[in-house]
């Protein structure tokens, strides 16, 4: 796939995302408009909402298995397609039965986009699991874009529509953009992914399925208990004034997008993702703790800020890539199981939490600290089923080490041979031995230790006898009477 067109597909895909980003919190952020649209209380709107989470659960396993069929091209289209009859439906309809059924319909354009497009970014090849997690960015940007264009809506008096034909424009020209470009082949494996997932014995591979599916649901678990409970919590368990509690918010957000750019370029330099995993989930237990035990305004700010950098940025996205890398030829299939347990975790936590919260608040956020222990114990399964780490920083590292070792015995070598093409020549000993190379050749057969590296060690052991050569020619006192240059070979056989 030519360099251009990977590009200009990515700014596609990531534009996709700045609008899903909208889209997440588009009917929440304009409940107030919503209500007086509909004429119906701020419940019902409420009610509304929760179609998303439903369309998500019905389509995600689905669509993840029909985009391993029929490629993803076809599937981020019919993202495209839902989330634009979504907004532009939302912004003039009436009816709250249709209108629940274009919330069901947001739910299904994010199915379809996350299949189409987590799975395109392993297949362009190269180290694309990092630009998945950046795809959490350009949410970000569209969670933080869509309260101030509401905000300056609303101030003007303007209609609250404006805010639905935003993405509505954004999604028509990326049509336009995204179909003019090639996708890669669907379901191929790099040599080095395939050979990974052979490798991994049955039983470890399937530990590692369980303990990332359940990553799935623990990680969206964790921040959907966070951001729905922690302004209450601190403000009735803890005393903090409102300001003090939005703030935290804001900081956990902030602390999302550094987390995202952190990761991002970590996985572009090379580290494995599983070696994230454990860290980052170790990290956002602690803060959690700290969150949840300290009167200390100050101490809550950073541990909220860093909750936000290990939960909150990025992890997720590192979960399914590894979940993918497991099953290269059912990409789609295992995107949308990863997934469809994260739905899980948006149905059921709202459930759960709601009915803690009768008992205090504070078990609410308790509760985030089991999901968090859950999270932490299924993430070291994995690590642990999936083996030592290969990560291509680490491997490279060992190159570089060998590399070393090895221009140093070069120049052993060089130095060596010059030392005895000088004793030769002072014995006016004979140089040339036509036979001398196939023994070195024969030699060099001899010591390999595997029969699939031998051509390619004797023609490396060619190279640096034709280079001996060379270097010994613009040596003067290795020349001998006929004034040919001394060989490397008859030097070495002294």
């Amino acid at each position: 796939m030519k360099l251009i067109n990977r590009r200009q597909l990515s700014v596609s895909l990531y534009l996709n995302y700045l609008v899903h980003g909208i889209g997440l919190i588009i009917l929440a952020q304009n409940m107030q408009a919503l209500s007086q649209h509909w004429q119906t209380p701020i419940a019902t709107v409420s009610y509304v909402v929760s179609g998303v989470g439903i369309g998500r659960l019905l389509a995600y396993f689905i669509f993840g298995s029909l985009s391993d069929r029929y490629g993803r091209k076809i599937f981020v289209n019919i993202g495209m397609l839902s989330y634009l009859i979504f907004f532009v439906g939302m912004a003039f309809v009436r009816n709250i039965q249709v209108a629940y059924g274009l919330a069901i319909l947001a739910g299904v354009a994010n199915s379809a986009l996350d299949s189409g497009t987590y799975t395109t970014f392993i297949e362009m090849g190269g180290n694309q699991g990092s630009a998945n997690v950046l795809l959490k960015a350009f949410m970000s940007i569209g969670e933080f874009v869509l309260p101030l264009l509401i905000v300056t809506l609303s101030a003007k008096q303007l209609w609250f529509g404006w805010s639905f034909m935003l993405p509505t424009a954004i999604l028509l020209l990326n049509f336009w953009l995204l179909n003019r470009q090639t996708f890669p082949a669907k379901n191929q494996a790099g040599s080095q992914a395939a050979q990974a997932a052979e490798k991994l014995a049955k039983p470890r591979r399937w530990l590692a399925t369980i303990g990332l599916a359940g990553y799935g649901y623990t990680s969206m678990a964790l921040m959907i208990l966070y951001t729905q409970w922690i302004s209450l919590f601190v403000t009735k368990e803890m005393g903090y004034h409102q300001v003090l509690a939005h703030l935290l918010l804001s900081l956990y957000s902030i602390g999302s997008i550094t987390g995202v750019v952190v990761i991002f370029l970590l996985l572009r330099f090379g580290l494995a993702e599983k070696q994230l995993l454990i860290p980052m989930n170790l990290t956002s237990l602690v803060a959690l703790l700290v969150v949840c035990n300290t009167n200390w305004a100050w101490l809550s700010m950073i541990a909220s800020f860093v909750f936000g950098f290990s939960a909150a940025g990025g992890v997720l996205q590192v979960g399914v890539n590894l979940l993918i890398k497991l099953y290269p030829h059912i990409k789609g299939r295992v995107t949308g199981l990863y997934f469809t347990f994260g739905s899980v975790a948006s149905f059921t936590i709202p459930l759960i939490t709601g009915w803690l919260s009768k008992r205090s608040i504070g078990a609410a956020m308790q509760f985030d600290l089991v999901i968090a222990v859950a999270g932490l114990a299924l993430v070291m399964m994995t690590v642990l089923a999936l083996g030592p780490s290969r990560s291509l920083a680490h491997e490279r590292q060992q190159i570089n080490q060998i590399d070393q070792q090895i221009v140093k015995l070069l120049n052993q070598r060089f130095e060596t041979v010059t030392t005895i093409g000088e004793l030769k020549q002072a014995s006016n000993l004979p140089v040339l031995d036509t036979k001398r190379e196939a023994i070195v050749l024969g030699r060099v057969a001899k010591q390999s230790r595997q029969a699939a590296h031998t051509p390619y060690l004797q023609a490396i052991y060619q190279a640096i006898m034709a280079n001996s050569r060379a270097y010994q020619a613009q040596q003067p006192t290795t020349s001998n009477q006929a004034g040919q240059p001394t060989s490397e070979e008859e030097l070495s056989n002294d």
